[in-house]
């Protein structure tokens, strides 16, 4: 860091050391007053009132900071000089006033980085707060950013904008903690660049504990919510607006256009809490589940733009609680189903608790234009305790097209409570056919992207709807997020037989190498620790080798490809427990990915308790996929996802597929994928196995489960066309939410049936058998 000795003033003379130890600035020159009108939907920050300029101070250290905090006075601003500030917990108070804020911000935007264990708390009057960027390290309290110092002083009509924070996450991805925290009335949070948050915790919140932070008249704008990546459990959602213990009371908080980029980390991308608030102009891309009205009465949600691109479980908004609004809003592509799914209306708990489902009542549903958008659901969650049904409901004027000419309605109760009229779509939607005139829609695209009736239809999305796009969100100085790092995109790096450094040249490589090797036998001397995302492929008829207890380690960051290779364990310790493949003992914080393709795993069988596959608690991958795989001799189980046995509804991987593979003599299972508890905030495990073969698999007396399969608490589960013989039995337990089981056409010559129970529920079972032999 910069350590100069002195304060410096910008028009070059000294001002005396002597203030408060807490950060109070005013804005740079020619931003927006911390509370000035609102400027138009597409305004930068720097078009707005000017204000009067006061002090400007810049500081080099943390005692620097803490000296001119003595004196600032409204519209004085306190600058920290560029560089990197380390364990810097930021306290910035004041009192400034609407035409002189106090501000603080940093010299040069995208220059000043907070680092190690470093946050901001804001508390006082008309308070500015501009260009720092939060990264590597984590915030050592609740919160990286919030706006009170205390649960009596707060932050009122401040503002925070132009700010950044990127992966500044904990190392442990179960251990909870907030990003940014809104407290107080009238404050502000725009233009700021919010990425990859991977542990648990919602993103952004709004809090409402006290009088002095209900009505609070907050707007949330023009921010940048990056990539959220898939958290496996409850406690992801992006942002939320209000607690259950408060959702009685109006937050009366605006969010608009803001640019939701592929927020994934639960079911719920908003959860709204409370009531009064606004949702307008905002974009959802691949993002998935909903904007969820999950408490609270009084919402209007309208012209927002929801952009699913095929991609699962994205989805629209859902609708519980009364007197809620949603109009002029425009999907497309969505996928998502039941609670994740385009338009949501849920049924109520009647007289229940405050933590659970209000009835649907006196909800306005206009205006809205769903295309090729998968499910629409009504009543969804309906049971014995869900059993209210939605009452004085309208909805009007919504335009419904689906090209695959697909019926995307499920109705799961009576909803004769519900008016429908003016309605339009391309395809009778059943049961409610009534509900819905059918009419032969053409499409085309409007100057805005988005698609509309060529005729004179006059229902659906307006045709003025602006879309609001990432450019116009986030911090002007900081990239938008790109996409995960594709194998083999890199450098190739080739070995040749009996060369033992392949260690050497894999710590060496970068994001998206490939690591070649030549045709031969090669020997790993060493467990190869996989930091980033390679692939490990052969050239020819290649067979590797190792001599430790693994072959692979994946540790945080790391992903892995392995393709066309010959692994085997013949000279690996005669001792239990070995693996090929492992994550990491320790929890990681990043998402990894693994792929095996046209590979062959022989020899595991030197000591009981070989597996392929073994994944460790607090590790998560978005998918584990085995393309052409064979696997015989192995005294283990070939995949391990069974660690996260707490019953929280953690689980370890969120997708799992095996396809044109063969697996013979295996002790353990092929697969034992763990999924606990009853909560539904989340979309997996799925579970695909198609077109293998799976011959006496399961029949270790180490393997406990019993199976050759034990699938427990899956969403999403598909056996399609594989051969079990002189296999134990494929074991699924359904736990919770409405799990999709398919078992279709398999044979299961010299087996026995698979076990399907249905462990939290007197229902029926849902499961799907059909096409089956050898029963």
């Amino acid at each position: 860091m910069n350590q100069r000795g002195n304060i410096q003033m910008s028009h070059g003379r000294l001002k005396p050391i002597t203030l408060t130890a807490i950060a109070t600035v005013l804005l740079m020159s020619g931003a927006i007053s911390a509370c000035a009108p609102a400027p138009s939907e597409n305004a930068s920050p720097a078009t707005s009132t000017s204000v009067e300029q006061g002090e400007r101070v810049l500081v080099s250290t943390q005692d620097e900071y803490a000296e001119a905090m003595k004196s600032l006075q409204p519209g004085d601003t306190l600058v920290l000089a560029d560089g990197e500030w380390v364990d810097f917990e930021i306290l910035f108070t004041g009192e400034g006033t609407e035409d002189k804020p106090i501000s603080l911000t940093g010299e040069t935007p995208g220059k000043v980085i907070l680092s190690g264990q470093s946050n901001l708390r804001l508390a006082g009057e008309w308070l500015d707060v501009s260009n720092l960027v939060f990264k590597n390290g984590f915030t050592p309290t609740r919160e990286v950013i919030s706006f009170r110092r205390n649960k009596q002083h707060l932050a009122n009509h401040s503002r925070v904008h132009n700010v950044v924070i990127d992966d500044y996450n904990p190392p442990e991805r179960t251990s909870g903690d907030f990003w940014v925290m809104m407290y107080g009335q009238n404050n502000r949070f725009d233009h700021n660049t919010l990425v990859n948050k991977r542990n648990r915790g919602v993103t952004m919140a709004v809090r409402m504990d006290s009088e002095a932070s209900q009505k609070n008249n907050h707007r949330i704008d023009h921010n940048y919510f990056g990539p959220r990546p898939i958290l496996g459990s409850n406690g992801g959602e992006t942002l939320r607006i209000g607690t259950s213990k408060y959702s009685r009371s109006d937050s009366l908080t605006l969010v608009e256009n803001n640019y939701f980029d592929r927020c994934d980390g639960e079911v719920e991308i908003i959860s709204s809490k409370s009531g009064g608030n606004v949702f307008r102009n905002n974009t959802f891309y691949k993002s998935r589940g909903t904007l969820t009205l999950r408490h609270g009465n009084g919402n209007l949600v309208e012209r927002n733009v929801f952009l699913g691109e095929g991609e699962d479980h994205t989805g629209g908004f859902r609708v519980i609680n009364a007197r809620q609004t949603v109009r002029d809003n425009y999907m497309e592509g969505l996928t998502g189903s039941r609670f994740g799914g385009a338009l949501v209306v849920m049924n109520g708990v009647p007289n229940g608790p405050i933590n659970r489902y209000d009835q649907v009542k006196s909800a306005v549903i206009t205006n809205n234009t769903l295309v090729d958008s998968d499910n629409i659901q009504l009543g969804a969650g309906s049971d014995a305790e869900r059993s209210a049904v939605p009452v004085d409901t309208r909805m009007e004027d919504n335009l419904i097209v689906h090209r695959k000419n697909r019926n995307s309605m499920t109705v799961y109760d009576d909803m004769s409570g519900i008016a429908f009229k003016g309605n339009v779509s391309n395809v009778a939607l059943k049961p409610l056919e009534s509900a819905f005139e059918v009419h032969d829609v053409k499409l085309e695209r409007g100057a805005n992207g988005l698609l509309y009736p060529s005729g004179a239809e006059k229902v659906g999305a307006p045709r003025d709807l602006v879309v609001t796009q990432a450019s116009d969100t986030g911090a002007s100085y900081y990239p938008k997020a790109g996409s995960a790092t594709v194998f083999g995109s890199g450098k190739v790096h080739t070995v040749k037989p009996g060369e033992s450094n392949l260690a050497k040249l894999v710590a060496q490589a970068e994001d998206g190498d490939t690591i070649r090797l030549l045709a031969g036998t090669h020997t790993a001397d060493r467990v190869i620790p996989v930091t980033s995302a390679l692939k490990f492929e052969g050239e020819g008829d290649v067979t590797l080798l190792y001599e430790r207890d693994a072959l692979f380690e994946i540790q945080d960051g790391g992903s892995l490809r392995v393709e066309g290779l010959t692994i085997s364990g013949a000279d690996t310790p005669d001792s239990a427990g070995n693996v090929v493949i492992r994550t990491s003992p320790y929890s990681m914080l990043e998402n990894y990915r693994l792929e095996i393709a046209d590979t062959v795993f022989e020899d595991l069988d030197v000591n009981h308790s070989f597996d392929v596959i073994s994944t460790a608690k607090g590790t998560f991958a978005d998918n584990i996929s085995l393309e052409r795989v064979k696997v015989s001799d192995a005294t283990g189980h070939v995949l391990r996802l069974d660690r996260e046995t707490d019953d929280y509804g953690i689980y370890g991987a969120e997708y799992l597929t095996i396809s044109d593979s063969e697996f013979s003599n295996i002790g353990g299972t092929v697969a034992t994928v763990y999924r606990g508890g009853t909560d539904e905030s989340t979309f997996g495990p799925h579970v695909t196995v198609t077109g293998s073969t799976f011959e006496k698999v399961g029949a270790n007396k180490r393997n406990k489960t019993g199976g050759s399969f034990l699938i427990h608490g899956a969403q999403v589960t598909l056996f399609d066309k594989n051969t079990f013989s002189d296999a134990r039995p494929l074991l699924i337990d359904h736990t919770v939410g409405e799990p999709k089981t398919q078992i279709l056409n398999n044979d299961f010559g010299g087996t026995a049936a698979p076990r399907i129970r249905e462990l939290n529920s007197d229902a029926e079972n849902t499961a799907i058998l059909s096409g089956n032999q050898g029963l």
